[in-house]
């Protein structure tokens, strides 16, 4: 029995529901329209076949029956209709669950408050029955209204028998007797008794309303209105009700309306309007009314309640003009009472009645009908026999409709037009009736240009005397006065505004005698300057006894004011002498003892009015006047603005409550909210607002808590006040949308409405908008604090589910219960507690509705989205998931009945798509809440959403959307971002084997159907869209980045699962990589705005990402060149990450144009190089410069660079953080690929005369090295220069740039600091790779050494400086290998043996600068070759050095990050053979660099030992010239510092380097690890090379010593002679041991290709081998020990 419930009905018909295009609503009035001709019949009494069907029914279950029979008892109402009222109750208003119902039925006290629950219901459906009714007569004629057609059909099915059914149950209900316990059951008490009362005066009241539209629209036949007229007669117009004896005082009104309906009924019937057309078209024989003697009869006995009043009054003019010269006594007879019974008053009273409840269409059509009656009454009889004073009032009000007030002066000389002319003859001794005319016609613009004209140019000035003035002639008849002198109108000082009134002017006495005269001066003037002068009255006399008066003529004018200005602006400047008194006015006012509250109301409108186009000018002018709230001491902090600490309440504050409230009347009040909002809204600047901090304050502490307690005359009032608070807040948070009455009605229960949701409106504002802290504010602890009583906010916010009367309503509760989930520090599911499961149905049943609102739908679906990550009880709730078999170990969910997901799915099911209750907007909701779950990882759900849903999920991306435009759906843009989204997180989160089967079917249907390329395609279409519109912004804009955002995440994932993407088509992917690179193009190519820049932005990241995953890289050098140049024109601040990103791309295109050239082995050719160069060393010059800036204001502040995070944003100029990819590093490495390019320097060398990059990267990395700032730019810096010094050219420039200035001395502060005397510690503790300061030292050592090598002599005195400043650390370096073997140690000392080799080629200029530090170098070297050889010999020493090394202090040990191989991972798990291999792959590492240190070393001390073939063959040597560096000892090397180095020394390191070659050539070792299973091939060679390398300088330094010691004559022939046998012994074994290893097979020294030595080679330079196999220097060591053994 599905019926729609009349509420649903209704809701429908306002288009209030899902259902809003005309054919639904017009096939839903076809399927009611017979109901609704029924009317209140339509519901049956009971009848015994009803109870039978009923009981035959097996559909409905037997408590439901049961209890359909006693709602049937209570209501007097058919059976079937009462268990369908009970079905529809249950639908739409029960407040339980399923469960919970049963347990209701059962209990006799719940059941019996159901009851009466229901009794309510049935009341309330009845009214919406009629409501249905009237809201098709209010629109069937309204050619605005959407649904004017389907109305005005349903109407015309309506017309032929509705009044007369209508009719009778009004009849039906005015006789109705009472109900009574005995017949309706013992519910039926006196409260019931009353309720059912009220209930039928409501109703027919609504009958009334409906047969009174009706008839405005229809003919009433004589008939009818004597059947009417007995009728309303007979129960005396609604006061003789037939249980008149229940009314009480809460029920006057109704009866007061019922009274004024059947008035305007009656009137309506009598068609005055037509009767006027027939009077003055002189056909009156055609009005339907022309005899009718039994009305006049009946109207005779008429005249005893005010109600007749109107009707007598009508009746009196049809009489009059249908038969003039027939009935004048009866005429005049009924005239009388008409005006006896106060007429004209009762009108303006019935007009106003209906105004303020009910429907406005009623009102309007009220003073239509009565609009009617006045004018033609005002044109048939004498205004003099007519009550002037009322009767203004009554046109007042009928004019206050403004169509009526258009159709008024369309003809402004008839009708009421006379009443106008007769107030103007009166002007200005009598102000108000005119002044009081005119403000009610002011309805629009046009009107307002009419009135301000009429007043402008008045021609009569009528004054009144009691005695006749001297300076006045007069006829003899007295009827002309002349005047004899000018005159001043107003006694006013000189200098103020006045009216001059000249000499001769003539004035015609209208009334004349002894009470007076009367007379009107024909004298033109503007009344606007009379008002103006009226004003300076009022402020001369405001502290005497004629204040009174002078108020009454000014609150006229300034109503009249107040009525222009809101209606149209552009006339305030002519206003303005009037509007510029008003504080003035208000301030005197305000002061007085007893003020006149109502004038100051009308000042405070005006102001308002004002306010709302200048706030600047009405708050400073209203300052002054005292009349608001102010602060007696400066307000500075937030506390104490809070505390209100010093305000004073202002004239204001004292009115309220000296006066407003004890009498009870509040218009200043009302004013003053309405100018305090206003104010607040005109967005003051920030010491004006400061100003209105007290008045804000003076409405939160002292109004809104209390306004509830005053006292109140009229009713509707605290309403007001409430609504005029809460706006006041409303607007404070900055909030332009405050939710506006979507009601046609505007009733206190309206008004009420409308406050709640502005109290909801302005709380969810005040959340939003609070500044982020983790503090809770008192607001928020108050809306989620536990009440007292269990009843607290969140569950009241909840219950607003059940609301229906204004869709609004629950939409805003369900939005601030939203705000509150995510700031609520606890639950919302706890404190819903018991109610939780019914409220949970009640949201569901809403979102399951057809009909529902859509919007509220919509915001259903966005809070449960935000209780998915805030509120897992609730969502546990919704999703109410059970599991299988419901045993607990079982994993596998089922959907239980009350699921959230049944909907959801549902929603994005394809085939419900672009139905009517699936609109976009709902579809978007729905995926964002399936995304959410996503995110939120809620596996339950999501393994039960995975089964079904794949294909409906992907639908949206197979549609073809609408080209990006102004009238693109930003929905659709979001839904298809949403599913984008849910299918990475699923192909992100998913192993792929385990992925569902339909989800791989649609990924390779997204691929077959080409849809990557459409989506790309689109994606650029958006991208390039929102390029060109970025002058005036898109209006959709978040919704696009979020599509473009979930496009760029699929296409990351695309990069590492393209299986499981079918992404794998090379041609794809080139078009998708191209179109990113467009995209990227197009947003930063065009002037920038903060749109373009933030995709600019990401599709910069994602062009990075694809660039190094599919490495594709065709042209695209030239658009990233422009892209680049573009970015660096635009903005600083905004450009800075950006700016990063294109260098990154373009160091990434390098990087892979580089392989691919060095494939090819063509040159690459680069056309764009110069032009880029150029860009990228501007940026690094500015970029330095900035740094430097900044550099030197964070050194002046004493920041540390710990602080630089803490700090960034208070830089002078942006945040200039050194950060390792920041535009100023990125640039600097970006300039070094690209010199590394341009090999021959031609472009560069250009690019460095025209931009002075090296000079201020110079001066920046100077200042860096003093202040030990910015790493990573000092870093990149140097590498820079470093790839400048290998060429001749850049090398010349680095050091004409003044290198050894900005080094030199500087980078004494970088070690200097760290060591803490400890000679050692400054090496050891940092793994080679990250960047360091030691790092830096390093690379200023290789810097030195590469310009050394380059510029040899030029060069020379600089690098002697260097090696003079760093002495030191030079020495303490070569010393520290012994302690420390750390990589970073090793590699330190690398590049100062480095720096040394290429040093020592200078040995005769050394010796003169700085011969002691030579002498100290050489020892040190010595020493250095006796410690790495000790440690390369006994490979276990140095493996427990290394292993004790990492368990003491050093967690980064050179286990953590060796040279060459991937550090493996270091967990306990991990076998102990992976754990050995890697300790063996961090030992080879330190071995090799070891033997890298000891090649150099030798490779030094060979410049430092007489040059062999010199020593042997010249026997005229200086030997002194080279000291001797090795004692005279053939022990092995030990570790011990006090051990000089011997012979012995360089001995060991040839077996040493000996063995090690032997190791490396063995090809299987079986036991340990041997290093050819550790190291890749080429490795291998270069050890090999290496240590070749190592054995022929050792060699050679071996025989240059043994000859030069041979030679010295200081040594004993005795020790002389032990030289000769040791070393002839040792060197025969060690040539047997070569030449074995030779004859095996091993390649010659590669000396020149490994470390180039400036000096020639040992001297066979890498000839062939001898035919014996043998090596140039085997050849040169048998020569010498054939010598020695001579």
């Amino acid at each position: 029995m599905s019926v729609r419930s009349c509420r649903e009905l209704w809701t429908i018909l306002l288009g209030r529901s899902a259902l809003r295009e005309p054919a639904q609503i017009e096939a839903e009035l076809d399927r009611h329209w017979d109901r609704l001709h029924q009317g209140l019949s339509y519901y049956k009494p009971p009848s015994s076949s009803s109870a039978g069907k009923v009981k035959e029914n097996k559909e409905v279950a037997q408590p439901l029956k049961d209890f359909g029979l006693r709602i049937s008892k209570l209501l007097g109402l058919d059976e079937q209709q009462s268990v369908q009222l009970l079905q529809c109750y249950l639908q739409e208003d029960y407040r339980g669950t399923r469960d919970s119902l049963k347990v209701v039925l059962k209990d006799e006290r719940q059941s019996q408050a159901l009851l009466l629950k229901i009794a309510d219901y049935y009341y309330d459906e009845r009214m919406c029955l009629l409501r249905c009714v009237l809201l098709l007569l209010t629109y069937f004629q309204d050619e605005r209204h959407p649904y004017r057609a389907e109305y005005c059909n349903c109407v015309n099915k309506l017309e032929k028998d509705l009044v007369s059914n209508y009719q009778s149950q009004f009849e039906k209900l005015f006789k109705a007797e009472a109900p009574t316990w005995e017949t309706h059951g013992n519910l039926m008490t006196e409260r019931q008794v009353s309720l059912w009362f009220l209930q039928c005066l409501r109703e027919q009241s609504l009958l009334l309303e409906i047969i009174f539209l009706y008839y405005a629209y229809f003919e009433m036949s004589p008939s009818d209105l004597l059947s009417f007229t007995k009728m309303f007669k007979e129960e005396g117009f609604g006061l003789r009700q037939t249980n008149r004896h229940l009314v009480d005082r809460s029920m006057d009104a109704l009866v007061e309306r019922i009274g004024y309906l059947s008035s305007l009924i009656l009137v309506e019937g009598m068609d005055i309007d037509f009767l006027h057309k027939c009077a003055l078209e002189d056909c009156t024989e055609q009005h339907q009314f022309s005899s009718s003697p039994d009305m006049d009869q009946l109207l005779l006995t008429f005249g005893d309640i005010p109600h007749h009043g109107p009707v007598l009054l009508a009746w009196v003019l049809l009489r009059h003009t249908l038969r003039p010269d027939e009935s004048s006594p009866v005429i005049r007879r009924i005239g009388n009472t008409a005006l006896q019974l106060g007429v004209f008053k009762y009108i303006s009273t019935m007009l106003k009645g209906l105004g303020v409840s009910g429907n406005n269409c009623t009102a309007s059509t009220a003073k239509m009908c009565i609009y009617g009656l006045l004018s033609f009454v005002v044109t048939s009889f004498e205004e003099e026999s007519l009550q002037g004073s009322h009767l203004i009032d009554a046109a007042c009000e009928v004019l206050s409709a403004p169509s009526l007030a258009e159709v008024f002066w369309e003809m402004p000389n008839m009708g009421l037009g006379m009443i106008l002319d007769s107030a103007v003859g009166m002007f200005p001794h009598k102000i108000g009736p005119l002044l009081q005319l005119l403000t009610a016609l002011l309805s629009n613009k046009l009107t307002v240009k009419k009135v301000y004209n009429f007043l402008d140019k008045m021609s009569f000035y009528t004054q009144v005397y009691k005695h006749k003035p001297n300076d006045i002639i007069s006829k003899d008849d007295e009827t002309l006065w002349r005047r004899q002198t000018p005159k001043l109108l107003y006694p006013l000082s000189t200098g103020q505004t006045n009216l001059w009134m000249p000499q001769g002017v003539l004035g015609q006495v209208v009334i004349g005698g002894e009470q007076g005269y009367v007379v009107r001066w024909d004298y033109s003037y503007s009344s606007w300057t009379l008002f103006t002068c009226e004003v300076e009255m009022l402020l001369h006399v405001v502290s005497t006894a004629d204040v009174l008066a002078h108020c009454a003529r000014v609150k006229p004018i300034l109503d009249l004011v107040h009525k222009i200005i809101s209606t149209d602006w552009t006339v305030s400047d002519c206003l303005l002498p009037l509007t510029s008194r008003i504080y003035m006015l208000l301030q005197r006012l305000t002061s007085v003892i007893n003020p006149p509250v109502d004038v100051i109301a009308s000042c405070v409108n005006c102001l308002s009015v004002l306010a709302a186009r200048m706030p600047g000018k009405v708050w400073s002018s209203l300052h002054h006047t005292g009349f608001l709230p102010f602060a007696s001491n400066p307000l500075t902090s937030m506390a104490q603005c809070v505390s209100a600490e010093g305000m004073k309440a202002g004239n204001y504050g004292n009115l309220l409550v000296q006066i407003e409230q004890p009498r009870g009347e509040y218009a200043v009040t009302i004013a003053f909210l309405r100018l305090i909002t206003t104010l607040v809204k005109g967005q003051l600047g920030s010491t004006q607002n400061k100003g209105l901090i007290p008045c804000v304050l003076l409405v939160l502490k002292e109004m809104l808590p209390t306004y509830h307690k005053w006292r109140y005359n009229t009713y509707g009032v605290r309403e007001r006040i409430g609504k005029g608070t809460c706006l006041d807040i409303t607007v404070v948070p900055s909030d332009p949308c405050h939710p506006q009455s979507d009601c046609g009605s505007e009733g206190p229960g309206q008004i009420l409405i409308q406050t709640v949701k502005l109290a909801f409106s302005v709380t969810n504002n005040v959340i939003r908008l609070k500044p982020p802290s983790d503090v809770v504010s008192p607001l928020e602890q108050a809306l989620t604090q536990h009440g007292g009583h269990g009843n607290n906010l969140i569950v009241v916010l909840a219950k607003y589910i059940y609301h229906k009367h204004d869709p609004a309503l629950p939409r805003l509760a369900i939005q601030l219960l939203k705000r509150l989930a995510t700031v609520a520090p606890m639950s919302v599911y706890a404190c819903l507690g018991n109610d939780a499961a019914a409220i949970r149905d009640a949201f569901l049943t809403r979102l399951q509705s057809k009909t529902e609102d859509m919007r509220i739908k919509v915001m259903i679906l966005e809070f449960l989205t935000v209780a998915v990550e805030t509120q897992p009880g609730l969502i546990e709730l919704f999703l109410n998931l059970e599991t299988k078999d419901g045993s607990e170990g079982s994993k596998e969910f089922l959907l239980g009945e009350w699921s959230c997901l049944h909907v959801v799915l549902d929603l994005i099911d394809s085939k419900q798509q672009g139905k009517y209750w699936c609109p976009p907007l709902l579809h978007r909701a729905a995926l964002a809440f399936l995304l959410a779950l996503w995110q939120d990882r809620r596996d339950s759900a999501i393994s039960v959403l995975r089964k079904k849903f794949w294909e409906n999920l992907t639908t949206p991306l197979f549609g073809t959307l609408t080209p990006p435009s102004d009238t693109t759906e930003p929905c659709v843009l979001e839904t298809c971002a949403f599913v984008m989204k849910i299918i990475g997180l699923e192909i992100y989160y998913v192993v792929s084997g385990s992925l569902e089967q339909s989800l791989k079917d649609g990924l390779q249907k997204f691929s077959n159907a080409r849809r990557y390329e459409y989506w790309s395609q689109y994606v650029k279409s958006l991208v390039c869209h929102v390029a060109e519109m970025e002058e005036e912004g898109i209006c959709y804009f978040p919704e696009t980045q979020m599509l473009i955002s979930a496009w760029r995440m699929l296409l990351i994932l695309s990069t590492s699962h393209s299986d499981v993407m079918q992404l794998t088509d090379d041609s794809t992917k080139l078009k998708l990589f191209m179109d990113v690179l467009d995209e990227t193009k197009a947003a930063l190519t065009t002037p920038m705005s903060v749109p373009c820049l933030r995709i600019g932005s990401m599709m910069a990241t994602l062009l990075l990402i694809l660039l190094k995953q599919w490495r594709r890289s065709p042209d695209i050098l030239s658009p990233l060149s422009l892209i680049l140049e573009s970015v660096l024109q635009a903005d600083q601040q905004m450009m800075e990450r950006t700016k990063a990103k294109i260098f990154s791309a373009l160091i990434s295109v390098r990087v892979c144009l580089l392989l691919s050239v060095f494939e090819s082995n063509v040159c690459g050719d680069i056309s764009q190089l110069p032009q880029l160069l150029l860009s990228v060393c501007e940026t690094v010059k500015d970029e330095a410069l900035a740094l430097i800036d900044n550099t030197r204001h964070m050194s002046q502040t004493g920041e540390t660079a710990e602080d630089e995070d803490s700090m960034e944003t208070e830089s002078p100029r942006g945040p200039r953080k050194d950060q390792r990819d920041g535009v100023c590093v990125l640039a600097l490495h970006l300039a070094k690929e690209l010199c590394r390019t341009d090999e021959d320097g031609e472009h560069w060398v250009s690019v460095m005369r025209k931009v002075p990059v090296l000079p201020s990267v110079l001066s920046a990395v100077e200042l860096s090295l003093r202040s030990k700032h910015n790493l990573y730019f000092t870093e990149a810096a140097l590498h820079l220069l470093l790839t400048l010094a290998r060429t001749p050219q850049g090398a010349a420039a680095v050091a004409g740039a003044g290198v050894i200035q900005t080094i030199c001395l500087p980078l004494l502060s970088v070690y200097e600091g760290s060591s803490n005397g400890a000679s050692q510690q400054s090496f050891s503790r940092k793994s080679q790779d990250s960047a360091c300061w030691p790092g830096v030292y390093r690379l200023c050592m290789s810097l030195m050494e590469s310009l050394l090598k380059t510029l040899r002599y030029n060069f020379i005195n600089e690098a002697l400086d260097f090696v003079g400043v760093h002495q030191e650390r030079i020495l303490q370096c070569l010393n520290a290998v012994r302690t420390v073997q750390s990589l970073a140690c090793l590699d330190e000392a690398d590049h100062t043996v480095g720096f040394l080799l290429q040093l020592s080629s200078f040995c005769k200029e050394w010796q003169f600068h700085l011969p002691k530090l030579l002498r100290d170098v050489q020892v040190n070297l010595c020493y250095l070759c006796q410690t790495c050889t000790y440690l390369l010999h006994s490979k276990k020493m140095l493996h427990h050095y290394l292993q004790a090394k990492n368990g003491e202090a050093l967690p980064p040990g050179p286990l953590s990050r060796t040279q060459r191989a991937p550090q493996t991972p270091s967990k306990e798990a991990v076998g102990g053979g992976e754990r050995e291999e890697a300790e063996q792959k961090a030992l080879l590492a330190v071995q090799c660099s070891l033997l890298k240190i000891l090649s150099k070393t030798l490779a030094t001390l060979q410049h430092f030992t007489p040059d062999c073939c010199q020593i042997l063959l010249d026997q005229s040597m200086d030997l002194a010239e080279y000291r001797t560096l090795f004692v005279l000892s053939f022990t092995t090397p030990a570790f011990d510092p006090d051990v000089a180095p011997s012979f012995g020394t360089l001995l060991a390191t040839i077996n040493v380097a000996l063995s090690m070659l032997s190791e490396v050539d063995k090809k299987k070792e079986p036991v340990s690890l041997s290093i050819t299973s550790l190291a890749s091939s080429e490795e291998i060679q270069a050890l090999k090379s290496l240590l070749m390398f190592t054995m022929e300088n050792c060699f050679y330094v071996l025989i240059s010593q043994a000859v030069r010691c041979l030679k010295d004559p200081s040594i004993l022939p005795r020790d002389k002679q032990r030289l000769k046998q040791e070393l002839s012994s040792e060197l025969s074994t060690l040539l047997s041991s070569l030449s074995r290893h030779f004859r095996r097979g091993s390649p010659s020294s590669p000396a020149s290709g490994i470390l180039p030595s400036t000096q020639s080679k040992p001297p066979t330079p890498g000839s062939k081998a001898s035919h014996e196999g043998q090596e140039p220097f085997i050849q040169l060591v048998q020569a010498f020990v054939r010598l020695v053994q001579r």
